[in-house]
């Protein structure tokens, strides 16, 4: 394990180096883990550190602390940690820039995901760090700004979040990102993907508004089957047929 300290505070991280790694550039994933887990459990969870290996990956595992959450959860709803330069949002990008300045890192491909708080927070970082995160990805999570205190993010993930949030950041750079959430999940309603989803929508608007572009975003869809579980993708494509996000609601698949 290894430890930042900054003046936004101490956080605690665990890398995996893949066996091929010989100094040359790699990609960057940062991952933020669910509540009540670590490093080493969402590692093992997510496999993360095996697929890492297969595609010469570094991978990073921010842990909250409890001094922080009781329950190891990222405080995605907390006010302070909503904007840039301040709070957990600080504390993840400096260990980032930490492993970006000891590791040869492909400065153009480093991402950020999470699961469940993790997946919120993975949303807050690609909003507030456009410029560190090339894409995000969001596992049962929430959108940027869903609730400021404790008692609104337990509304909006038992009820979700209808309307995308507009947020301080909401005419950033835009970032793709690819959202899952089960459709029986019954900690974080799966209504909140979709928010996920249409808040990048019009940040992505926004953007090329300021331009003096015109953006159109057409969606398609697919209905599949994959590992015995049925799902329906939908994709959101921009200027030049860049997908600008993609949204995986997983039929009958619950929280976790």
């Amino acid at each position: 394990a290894s430890r930042l300290d900054s003046d936004e505070g101490a956080l605690e991280y665990k890398l995996f180096i893949p066996s091929t790694y010989d100094g040359s550039p790699m990609p960057l994933i940062v991952m933020l883990h669910g509540c009540g887990q670590d490093a080493d459990d969402f590692a093992c969870g997510t496999r993360m550190n095996e697929i890492a290996e297969e595609n010469r990956c570094l991978v990073a595992y921010p842990e909250q602390s409890r001094r922080a959450n009781g329950k190891n959860c990222w405080n995605w709803f907390d006010g302070s940690n909503h904007e840039r330069g301040q709070g957990e949002p600080a504390l993840i990008a400096a260990v980032t820039r930490k492993i970006l300045g000891e590791y040869a890192v492909d400065k153009q491909r480093v991402w950020v995901a999470g699961l469940s708080s993790g997946g919120a927070m993975a949303v807050i970082l690609s909003r507030t760090y456009p410029d560190l995160f090339a894409a995000a990805g969001c596992h049962s999570g929430m959108a940027h700004g869903s609730a400021s205190d404790l008692y609104g993010a337990m509304r909006a993930m038992r009820e979700g979040v209808s309307k995308a949030p507009a947020t301080g950041s909401l005419t950033a750079a835009s970032v793709p990102i690819i959202v899952f959430h089960g459709d029986v999940d019954f900690t974080v309603h799966v209504r909140n993907s979709a928010s996920v989803v249409r808040q990048l929508i019009n940040s992505y608007a926004a953007q090329r508004s300021r331009r003096g572009e015109v953006a159109k975003v057409a969606l398609s869809k697919q209905i599949g089957r994959t590992t015995g579980r049925s799902f329906t993708r939908d994709i959101h494509r921009g200027t030049g047929g860049k997908v600008v996000a993609e949204q995986w609601t997983v039929h009958g698949a619950g929280h976790a």
